[in-house]
């Protein structure tokens, strides 16, 4: 072939075969059917991730009904969560759905109140961060 023939594969583009494309379709197919499963776990690692309320180095202080931690027997405060609240938990009293076994209704909304506070570097703060990401 030389340097002036018109059928040469650089003018005519790239054309790949069918078997190209068909190894192309499952490689494509297999990456989805690895990465599903991967997005599953993830999800179901939040809905298992635990927020203690209040932080380990706040132990032993109550929850005010607006979220802030308070010295034990200030009046209106709850005393702390008998347990570390799970993100599935967490996530359902966020959309207003029952309050978890074992917990007072208004406790539960006070803890809710407590998490929306939390910042990085704060103890639950990542699974609370988690549960707030798109899905």
């Amino acid at each position: 072939m030389s340097a002036s023939d018109d059928s040469s594969p650089a003018k005519e583009g790239f054309a790949p075969s069918r078997r190209t494309m068909l190894a192309l379709g499952a490689a494509a197919a297999s990456t989805v059917v690895t990465i599903r499963p991967a997005f599953a776990n993830t999800a179901v690692s939040v809905l298992n991730c635990q927020i203690p309320v209040p932080s380990p180095d706040q132990a032993g202080n109550y929850i005010a009904a607006d979220g802030s931690v308070v010295p034990p027997g200030t009046p209106g405060a709850f005393p702390p969560a008998p347990r570390p609240l799970t993100g599935e938990e967490v996530k359902a009293l966020l959309h207003n759905g029952p309050t978890p076994a074992g917990l007072d209704a208004d406790a539960a909304q006070a803890y809710v109140k407590y998490i929306g506070r939390l910042h990085a570097g704060t103890s639950g703060f990542t699974c609370f961060a988690s549960l707030q990401m798109p899905r």
